[in-house]
């Protein structure tokens, strides 16, 4: 078994619970590491601190799996915490009107830099290290002896130099679905595709958000949703009985994939607008123009970059939220969401005053919602818990 040092203030993050090796903890090289080494993580004192594996990624050089030195990291011991995983997700399996969520939420359970998401029969497995993906027989093998009776297996492989996804065949094994497929997510249908690039066509974690807008907040009113992606904001509002929506995304591919959304649920998408064009080209139009919406969701990429500009949630959300809020009606609603790790949400409550402050505007915080219970977190790791969004009523 290799070791791996840490100093001192890092070595007591582990024995908190921190299941991250950041790369500055470590208290020498790790030029004798090679990618999916299981290594016995050490104070400097020589305390035996937690077994883990060396995997990098952008957020260290790997993660702890036990903090019991006599465990062994094998089949049985993938096959254990996926099993308990699984367990904790009872009621989702066995949801009538919801037929897709995440089984495996990495670190939250006790796995970091893998998940896996269950759609309809058919599973998702994302690897975030070259480190964890060698653990990739072992946690399949440990899949295949649980009573999971899935169609499929598909993977995406996100660890190129980049830290971006692989681009490849994610076919892993089972019998190849024909996509789209239609999953239910609280009644509402969504087309997905496991095997067409780096996105499936649905982000899981906004599931109650969804529904939240579907139940309470779309009735009647009219509805921008910005990077709008395959406009699954857009058809919750529809389904709630929205006036209008309008779905507004950079990438040329959100028109048609919109279009599918609408269609799959039998709505008519020519009763609504979808804009393939940049979201801030579209706020300085929507302000030209005077447009006001009584709903607007606002859940940009934490990162992005077009040709023309370059967007970060930590630098430029309280910004991209004053433009927003010029444009929302007196006492509109505005969905501020964020899947930020870099910042928690008494920072971004932070943004959102700013915002309405420089805009000499007054709000109300109305709900907020973090990531859903499938995707677990733990207390010891708060980056874990990405997912912040605040519904806020423009006084």
């Amino acid at each position: 078994m290799k070791l791996l040092t840490l100093k001192k203030a890092h070595a007591a993050k582990i024995k908190k619970g921190y299941p991250l090796i950041e790369k500055e903890a470590l208290a020498g090289s790790a030029g004798h590491m090679k990618e999916g080494d299981l290594v016995d993580i050490m104070s400097e004192s020589g305390e035996f601190l937690a077994r883990g594996y060396y995997g990098l990624q952008n957020k260290g050089v790997g993660w702890t799996l036990t903090r019991n030195k006599h465990e062994q990291v094998d089949q049985a011991f993938f096959l254990t915490k996926l099993t308990k995983a699984a367990q904790a997700r009872a009621k989702l399996f066995e949801a009538q009107d919801t037929t897709a969520f995440r089984l495996f939420n990495g670190e939250g359970d006790g796995v970091g830099g893998v998940t896996i998401d269950y759609y309809d029969g058919y599973l998702l497995i994302q690897w975030y290290s070259k480190g964890v993906y060698t653990f990739k027989d072992m946690l399949i093998s440990a899949l295949d002896e649980m009573d999971l009776d899935y169609k499929a297996i598909y993977e995406k492989k996100r660890f190129d130099t980049a830290g971006q996804y692989v681009e490849d065949d994610d076919f892993v094994k089972g019998r190849r679905g024909e996509f789209p497929i239609i999953i239910q997510e609280n009644g509402i249908q969504y087309a997905v595709d496991l095997n067409e690039g780096a996105m499936t066509g649905i982000f899981l974690d906004q599931r109650h958000v969804r529904k939240a807008i579907r139940d309470r907040y779309a009735k009647g009113k009219t509805v921008l949703n910005t990077f709008s992606y395959t406009g699954a904001f857009s058809v919750a509002a529809a389904l709630g009985g929205a006036e209008k929506t309008t779905s507004v995304d950079v990438a040329n591919r959100s028109l048609a994939k919109t279009i599918e959304q609408f269609s799959v649920n039998k709505l008519d998408y020519e009763a609504h607008d979808i804009k393939v064009m940049d979201v801030f080209n579209y706020f300085s139009y929507a302000a030209k123009k005077d447009l006001r919406f009584d709903l607007i969701i606002l859940d940009p990429p934490s990162f992005a970059r077009t040709k023309k500009r370059t967007f970060s949630a930590v630098k430029d959300y309280k910004n991209l939220l004053k433009e927003t809020i010029a444009i929302t009606a007196d006492k509109g609603v505005i969905v501020a969401s964020t899947n930020s790790s870099a910042f928690g949400m008494k920072k971004f409550k932070g943004f959102i005053d700013a915002a309405f402050k420089e805009t000499n505007e007054r709000y109300t915080i109305i709900e907020e919602f973090t990531l859903p219970e499938d995707f677990k977190t733990i207390s010891a790791f708060p980056e874990g818990n990405y997912l912040k969004v605040v519904l806020l009523q423009k006084k």
